[in-house]
């Protein structure tokens, strides 16, 4: 592989294993493409002129990557670097980049129709995955609500189970039960129900209450044997809280399984039966947010399947499209959807988008379904796993590491720093040392986690966590 120098950060002699770089199989395409390259000033001074990023601090962030192609789990620079994609690209991607057959299917809906107002209007693409969707979510959830992003469909979520109460007569509900390291999304709604953070701080006077509580310490998964094991104990907290506000409470929104952004805590299955539990005895609706953990994440399609439990509203985005397109999904219960019908019309549920079931988004999805479908994505999920959790052994028990967690396609290595959480400093500093390797990691503070699309083999699997063990012990120490 020809060495180039990086343009924000140098280069090392750690190639990845997949070195070629193909071509899209269109060479008029190609040739296109490289034309454009050439006449082109570089993409990151042309970024800089003009662009404003997603959680950057633009005084002091380094160039942003300037990606112009993407091959399976790899994204493909201006000047010609593969670099190994190991978060999926925000989580979205799993099939990964330029996937053939859902290129396909964009381009053949494209030439059919490319949008059309999803109030009083339906068509094809919608109604099927709608269809599909639901033979795979659990029954008891029977109605999809379309909206175009994660925090949307959270936003989405939280409105219909405020409202399912007030057309039910009971307006008193009006706050809602989430839980600590909670992390929900970016709307209003969104970070009211996240884990008061960096992420909210500023925001602090627009949200509304909501109540919180702490998952127990023995129902958080982790792969050290000493604090491994079951988890039987009540949810004491939860329960006094419910059994006190129970009257007040519209909904318990949660993240199964797999906390995200708030620090990638892992729960076992017990403690989904157990809350389910509690939310039937007190009438309470669940709202499942699986925006991150739905398609795959966890080893099952959805994660209220690791309980088996069955929510009143789930919230599905990134994997939906696998990473094409931007798209969301609510899907609600009989019982939620009931309370709206009415002659009343005050009672609608008045919410929507202009690019609501975009027929783009939903061939997509529907084509992301297929390739699961056809082949046998979750079994390779499993393979992932077990090799993401051999690998993860060797960093048990050393004396910079936490914790660590695996489920799924994701593994986790909690480093010690002290409790600095996502301000650690380590963090950026990890990030810009993988990526001198070609590999694109982005530590949730002191939490490395490596999320890969589903396409990644066992030898990109295993280079990624030699560059791991070789990085991180070096580090650490320069940060004692």
């Amino acid at each position: 592989m020809q060495q180039v120098e990086s343009l924000s950060v140098g280069r090392l002699n750690c190639d990845p294993p997949q070195a070629s770089e193909s071509k899209t199989g269109h060479p008029e395409r190609d040739a296109a493409r490289l034309r454009y390259a050439s006449t082109m000033s570089s993409l990151i001074a042309r970024d800089r002129s003009c662009i404003w990023h997603p959680f950057t601090q633009m005084k002091t962030a380094p160039d942003p990557l300037p990606v112009v192609r993407g091959d399976g789990p790899y994204l493909i620079t201006e000047n010609g670097r593969r670099i190994l994609d190991g978060i999926s690209s925000w989580w979205v991607n799993v099939h990964g980049h330029c996937n053939p057959k859902v290129g396909r299917a964009l381009a053949v809906q494209a030439e059919q129709l490319e949008h059309v107002m999803f109030a009083g209007c339906t068509h094809p693409p919608a109604v099927e995955l709608a269809e599909r969707l639901l033979a795979q979510l659990p029954p008891r959830l029977t109605r999809v609500f379309y909206s175009d992003n994660g925090s949307t469909a959270v936003e989405v979520a939280l409105k219909m189970a405020y409202q399912y109460w007030t057309n039910r007569g009971e307006s008193q509900r009006r706050t809602f039960l989430a839980l600590e390291h909670a992390y929900h999304g970016d709307t209003v709604g969104a970070m009211s129900a996240s884990h008061e953070s960096l992420f909210t701080a500023s925001y602090a006077p627009l949200l509304f209450r909501v109540e919180r509580a702490a998952v127990p310490p023995d129902y958080l998964a982790s792969m050290d044997p000493s604090r491994d094991g079951d988890a039987t104990g009540p949810l004491e907290q939860i329960e006094a809280l419910l059994a006190r506000r129970s009257t007040e409470i519209a909904a318990v929104i949660i993240e199964p399984m797999l906390q995200a952004a708030g620090g990638m805590f892992v729960w076992k299955p017990a403690f989904l039966r157990r809350l389910r539990e509690l939310c039937d005895r007190f009438g309470l609706l669940l709202i499942a947010d699986e925006v991150m953990t739905g398609f795959g994440r966890t080893g099952r399609m959805f994660a209220c399947e690791h309980g088996p439990v069955e929510p009143d509203l789930i919230c599905l985005s990134k994997g939906l499209t696998a990473g094409y397109l931007p798209l969301a999904v609510t899907a609600a219960s009989d019982e939620v959807y009931d309370a709206f019908l009415s002659d009343d019309r005050r009672k609608t549920f008045f919410h929507g988008h202009s690019f609501t079931a975009n027929p783009l988004g939903c061939a997509v999805a529907l084509a992301g379904l297929d390739i699961f479908e056809q082949e046998s994505v979750l079994a390779r999920i499993g393979a992932i796993a077990s090799k993401i959790r051999s690998r993860l052994k060797s960093f048990v028990g050393r004396e910079y590491v936490r914790d660590v967690r695996q489920i799924g396609g994701v593994g986790i290595v909690e480093l010690e720093t002290g409790g600095e959480g996502y301000l650690a400093g380590i963090g950026p500093r990890l990030a810009a040392e993988f990526l001198k390797r070609d590999l694109l990691l982005r530590p949730n503070g002191d939490t490395v986690y490596f999320m890969p699309p589903y396409v990644v083999t066992d030898v990109e699997i295993d280079w990624v966590f030699d560059q791991i063990e070789d990085v991180v012990p070096g580090l650490m120490k320069q940060a004692e």
